[in-house]
């Protein structure tokens, strides 16, 4: 079985945050030898895809998920598809953790600790995260706007205006699971309902109901925000933008540019502006 490999780049560390750039090559396809986590953080994913198998649960990590990682818990972690994966990972301090998470995602006891393995996250969040990245990694935000911007995205998934997702039985969460691996296997492919359902093994009307409970979303909304997530991660890459579009499955510039700018705000061509890409 081959090791994955990870490369970790510091991005920002003050008193209050410290901020990394996790990049793994995703070469270990089944399940990694059990891990340690070091310290308590949020982990943001905005490129490829990963598992991450504590005991019996399992949770899908792509770009509309933020996962938690609490100190001391073990785990495993898998790629059952192709082309690894890239992360933020986002750690304060406890005490802060303590006021800007409420108790609906934290375990009972002294000591902080998250009571869930992820959470799913907005158009903006995945914004900010595109952001804080785009403007440590290029050098443009001092320390004191990088903190801004970290607390603001944790506060953002976390924080009070968040609320309790629906628990889903065993076999219905790994209904899901199939189906966000299998999107997040090809983003440009224009899926029918049909195909999806066939390769998930249950009825379309059963995938729909069931999908959309759990996540709270329609399953083509689900894909296209993984696409316009990935449109985020590579706008310093293309200068071409009716390329970009094209080869994420959407139609057309147009329709491209208005689901940018429906989801963050902006269109791809003035958030580019806005984090220093262009």
């Amino acid at each position: 079985m081959s090791v994955s490999h990870m490369q970790s780049t510091k991005l920002l560390e003050t008193e209050l945050v410290t901020v990394w750039d996790v990049v793994c090559d995703g070469a270990c396809r089944h399940l990694s030898e059990e891990e340690t986590a070091s310290n308590t953080c949020l982990v943001f994913p905005y490129r490829g895809v990963f598992m991450r198998h504590i005991g019996d649960d399992e949770a899908v990590a792509e770009a509309s998920q933020v996962l938690f990682f609490n100190k001391g818990d073990v785990y495993r972690i898998s790629h059952p598809v192709e082309g690894g994966d890239c992360s933020i990972s986002v750690s304060l301090p406890e005490a802060l953790f303590d006021e800007v998470v409420p108790d609906v995602h934290r375990r009972p006891g002294e000591s902080f600790a998250f009571n869930k393995q992820r959470l799913g996250i907005d158009a903006r969040a995945q914004a900010q995260v595109a952001l804080l990245r785009h403007s440590l990694l290029n050098r443009i935000a001092e320390p004191l706007e990088g903190e801004a911007l970290a607390l603001t995205l944790v506060r953002r998934s976390v924080g009070e205006r968040t609320a309790r997702p629906p628990t889903p039985g065993f076999s219905t969460q790994k209904l899901v699971n199939r189906t966000k691996l299998l999107l997040s296997s090809d983003l440009a492919r224009r899926w029918t309902l049909s195909e999806i359902a066939k390769e998930s093994g249950v009825s379309p009307v059963y995938l729909t109901q069931v999908f959309r409970k759990v996540e709270g979303m329609p399953l083509y909304r689900y894909q296209l925000r993984l696409r316009l997530a990935r449109a985020l991660d590579l706008l310093g890459s293309y200068d071409d933008l009716t390329e970009l579009g094209l080869d994420l499955g959407f139609s057309s510039h147009s329709h491209f540019s208005s689901s940018f700018r429906q989801a963050y705000g902006r269109t791809p061509a003035e958030f580019q502006r806005f984090a220093g890409l262009r």
